[in-house]
Formats: C-alpha cells, sequence, structure tokens
C-alpha cells in the first residue's frame, strides 16, 4: 500500500524523520523559516518548501501527494508558543496573539485536500481553547473519526518529561496511539541518552562535533553550579549566591531554575532555552556548565548524527535553539507513525 505523508510547520524534521522510521514516506515538509531548509532537507529524504501556509494554496499541497497514493497523511505541528504554560499568561497580547489562528489555517488545508489521516501534536494547553474546539468540530463536519490525549512522552522512548497533546483524525475508522513502550519502572534516563558524550568544560565546544558546544558561564554561575546537586535547587547555595528573588518571600517558590539535572531521570522539558543555566534545570548532572546543544537535540531524541548546520550554511546559537527546542521529539513522531500504520494494515487485513 502506497503511504505518503506531508509534514506542515515542519521545522528541523523531527516528525519528518520520526515517521520516516516508522515506515511512512514524507514527501514534502513545509515552513515558513527558510533556515531549517539545510538540516530537513540534509537529513530526511523529503523536499522542505519554504512559505508561509497562510498563503500556499491547498491545491499546492495536495499535488504535492504523488498521484498512486493510496492513503494520504496530513501531519504537522502549529507553532505552540500562543497556548505554552509562559505564554498563556499573556494571552490577548500582541505577543500571542498572531499565531492563534495557524490552527484555523491547519484545519482549512485539511477541509481542502480531504486526507485519509490527520496527526497533530502541540501543547497541552491547547486543548482549552476554543480554537482547538473549532478544529475537532471541523474534523467531525468532514466524516473524521478523532481521538486526542495528553501523552506523557517517556512513555513512548523521550528522555524528558514533556507532555503533549497528540491528535489522530482518520476516515478510514478511528486511531488510537499504540500502547505505551516504557513505564516508570524503565523510562529512558538522561545518563542512558548523553553520558558517553565527550567532557567540555563551560564555554567550550568539542573539537570533532561542533554541536556539542556550551555557552559559557559567568563567574557567579559558575561558582553557583558547582554547589548545585543533581535534583537539587538554589536552597543548596550559600547565601552570598542567592540572587535578590530568593530571599524574598515571593521567590521562594521559584526552584526549577539554576538546578542540576539527575542523571537516571528524564530530564526536564526542553525548551527553546535549554543552552542556558539560568532557564530551567539544564545544568550538567555532574560537569559545570549547561546542556550543549548536542544534548538538547539528543534528548529531543534526535540521533547523534543529525546535521543541524555547517560552514556554508552558519546559523546563531539562539536560532539553534529555537529549531531544537521546537521539535516534535523524533520517538514522539516514531508512535505517531507506527499508530496510523498499525491502523491501516489492520483495516487492510479486514477487507482482505
Amino acid at each position: 500500500m502506497n503511504i505518503n505523508a506531508v509534514d506542515l510547520f515542519c521545522g528541523v524534521g523531527g516528525l519528518t524523520y520520526g515517521l520516516e522510521k516508522s515506515g511512512i514516506n514524507v514527501v514534502a515538509g513545509i515552513d515558513i523559516e527558510e533556515k531549517c531548509r539545510f538540516p530537513y532537507e540534509q537529513n530526511n529524504h523529503s523536499d522542505f518548501i519554504q512559505g508561509d501556509l497562510k498563503e500556499i494554496s491547498s491545491k499546492t499541497i495536495e499535488s504535492l501527494y504523488p498521484e498512486n497514493t493510496d492513503i494520504k497523511v496530513l501531519a504537522g505541528c502549529a507553532p505552540c508558543q500562543p497556548f505554552s504554560s509562559y505564554s498563556y499568561r499573556y494571552k490577548g497580547t500582541d505577543a500571542s496573539v498572531n499565531k492563534l489562528d495557524l490552527l484555523d489555517t491547519f484545519g482549512r488545508i485539511v477541509k481542502d485536500v480531504l486526507p485519509d489521516i490527520v496527526s497533530m501534536e502541540n501543547v497541552p494547553q491547547l486543548s482549552k481553547e476554543p480554537i482547538f474546539e473549532k478544529f475537532i468540530a471541523t474534523l467531525d463536519s468532514l466524516g473524521y473519526k478523532t481521538h486526542w490525549s495528553i501523552v506523557f512522552a517517556p512513555k513512548y522512548g523521550v528522555p524528558q518529561k514533556r507532555k503533549r497533546l497528540v491528535l489522530l483524525a482518520s476516515r478510514i475508522g478511528e486511531i488510537n496511539l499504540i500502547s505505551p513502550l516504557f513505564d516508570k519502572d524503565n523510562y529512558p534516563t538522561v545518563r542512558e541518552t548523553i553520558s558517553t558524550l565527550p567532557y567540555i568544560e563551560s564555554g567550550e565546544t568539542c573539537t570533532t562535533d561542533p554541536m556539542h558546544k556550551s555557552v559559557k558561564l559567568s563567574a557567579l554561575n559558575l561558582k553557583r553550579i558547582k554547589q548545585s546537586v543533581p535534583g537539587g535547587t538554589w536552597r543548596d547555595w550559600d547565601d552570598s549566591l542567592l540572587l535578590k528573588a530568593y530571599k524574598k518571600k515571593s521567590g521562594q517558590s521559584y526552584t526549577a531554575v539554576y538546578g542540576r539535572m539527575e542523571w537516571d531521570k528524564p530530564a526536564p522539558t526542553i525548551t527553546t532555552k535549554f543552552y542556558g543555566y539560568g532557564n530551567g534545570r539544564f545544568g550538567h548532572p555532574e560537569q559545570n556548565r549547561a546542556l550543549s546543544y548536542r544534548e538538547g537535540a539528543m534528548l529531543q531524541t534526535f540521533p547523534k548524527k543529525y546535521i543541524f548546520f555547517d560552514n556554508q550554511h552558519p546559523i546563531s546559537t539562539r536560532e539553534l535553539g529555537v529549531m531544537i527546542g521546537n521539535a516534535v521529539p523524533v520517538k514522539l513522531g516514531t508512535a505517531i507513525g507506527k499508530s496510523i500504520l498499525s491502523k491501516i494494515y489492520q483495516k487492510s487485513e479486514a477487507v482482505n
């Protein structure tokens, strides 16, 4: 059976790579950011199309599927910043409203293309939004059987405490996400994922991997991380190292930043600023530095060989952090792909 997918809002290709690993052919990815082209095409056997999906016609997207396609899959993750925990408190401001209609754009494309299967991954907070209810209503009106749930990523092999909304909608019968592959007794850990990478110090770049680079800590933060223990908080520091906010009663609950990760547990959720020691619990478990870019990518389950840039295609460290933090974890993409294939083959066997 010829199964082909198009990946909307594809970024650097985390979802595409995962779908391909499951056995689904991805013919193309579409994203507004041109700098995603090099990593996307360098690591995937798919075409990258740069453009604003608000302006790209549905006919153009439909034409990407080969004529002999038996099953059309339309997948994607509309940029989720407006719905994230951080942005949620700023709803209605200019910083959050400019991307709120991207899910409507996704719905418009589904309505016009009528793919056999739709997959969407996003932040859990989206489920509380009227725009999500509207998207579900659009799918229902088009005859899709829709199932969505909030997924704990370690259950599917992602070594970080990431929770994501995963939606699967189908015109060939309801699709559920495959059963979890791991449980609390064997969740993938930080140690299993990054412990074999070469030792580097704060501000150093590995000589064999330019992605294995850490941001240089200030003298003060270097003192702080030396007094930090895995899984601990700023309460482990000497008083002279405390931020002013932590000395106030209102700052006593801020314990999720300036901390070290623990070797034998999943990492915290990898954000777009995971490379900053003060941006979360992103201190290396034993080395006196924050996560390197390669470590962040591997915790997002990109393989160590995944190429994000080269001398001809440079990017800033900020852009690199955004690319990695915004990606769909590869192994979650693989689980989504396996769930889709399970339903297709089940349907095919029933027909035969």
